[in-house]
């Protein structure tokens, strides 16, 4: 998150501030000295707007402004019926987008992390303690993490893809010699996700996320985009090409990496280690 050079990214006086309030009238008449704002941030994309369609309000926009955290958001976020949906953090997202023509279910997933990091640092501050326990010895400790370390990875490009625009990339599995098109996933696709894993909680059928995951990022299949032939494929795919193709998705995608040190307080093992979302998260003791 950064506020930094936000008049040249994007062509547009920024301020630190959004725009004050209409000043409160006292029963004499007077104004009231008491004015809030809400100060507004611009948040760097990892994508810089380059994997979007020509008619999206992010097409080629690098940073998007977003506004500070308030008391009153934390009421999204305590809301039991949000989070039984799982819609808290998509609701909190759009009610700080400044830009209300932007959609939280047509962000790239990349771009959204970035926002929730962001969201995060706004209210909470950078700093995030969470319980984590040691790969090595199973040790669980306290350990905290600066959410202001982080970097950005913009994605685009892996060995063996090629670009077939609409923002789609071909590439050809090592085992089955399929060539498979992929595209990155948005809001609206996890949200999907999502509920496909709820709906068969709830008939207490077995999850079946990696392969649902598969379904919405492959775009193609031998230059096939039937869905029927997508399935198809899926079904009988071998274990190696799917790992090869989610390997391949997670260079392709744009995002923010949280990778941080950890040293374990009681086996001394230490590692880079991915930063995780904990309900301390957006919900920190």
């Amino acid at each position: 998150m950064s506020s930094r050079n936000n008049e040249e990214r994007t062509g547009a006086r920024v301020t630190s501030e959004a725009p004050p309030t209409n000043p409160v009238a006292t029963p004499s008449g007077e104004t009231s000295p008491l004015e809030f704002t809400t100060p507004t941030e611009f948040v760097d994309l990892p994508s810089k707007g380059e994997y979007y369609a020509e008619d999206h309000p992010l097409c080629g926009v690098s940073a998007l402004e977003i506004r500070y955290m308030t008391a009153k958001d934390e009421d999204i976020l305590t809301s039991k019926s949000l989070l039984k949906k799982g819609l808290a953090i998509d609701r909190l997202l759009q009610n700080i987008i400044v830009d209300k023509a932007i959609k939280v279910d047509q962000l790239i997933v990349g771009d959204k992390n970035a926002l929730v990091v962001a969201a995060r640092i706004t209210g909470y501050g950078a700093e995030y303690r969470t319980k984590v326990t040691c790969p090595s010895c199973a040790y669980a400790q306290e350990h905290t993490f600066n959410l202001e370390e982080h970097i950005l990875t913009t994605g685009g490009a892996t060995e063996g893809c090629t670009a077939a625009g609409d923002g789609v990339w071909t590439i050809q599995c090592p085992q089955s010699q399929v060539t498979v098109g992929l595209r990155l996933l948005t809001g609206k696709d996890e949200k999907a996700l999502l509920q496909t894993e709820q709906l068969r909680k709830k008939n207490k059928m077995p999850e079946s996320s990696a392969t649902t995951n598969l379904r919405l990022m492959i775009a193609s299949v031998n230059g096939s985009n039937e869905m029927k032939d997508i399935s198809s494929f899926i079904n009988v795919m071998p274990a190696r090409d799917a790992k090869f193709l989610r390997n391949a998705y997670d260079e392709l995608m744009p995002n923010i990496d949280l990778s941080q040190d950890f040293e374990c307080q009681n086996c001394s093992y230490d590692m880079k280690m991915e930063v995780p979302f904990t309900t301390d998260f957006f919900w920190p003791k």
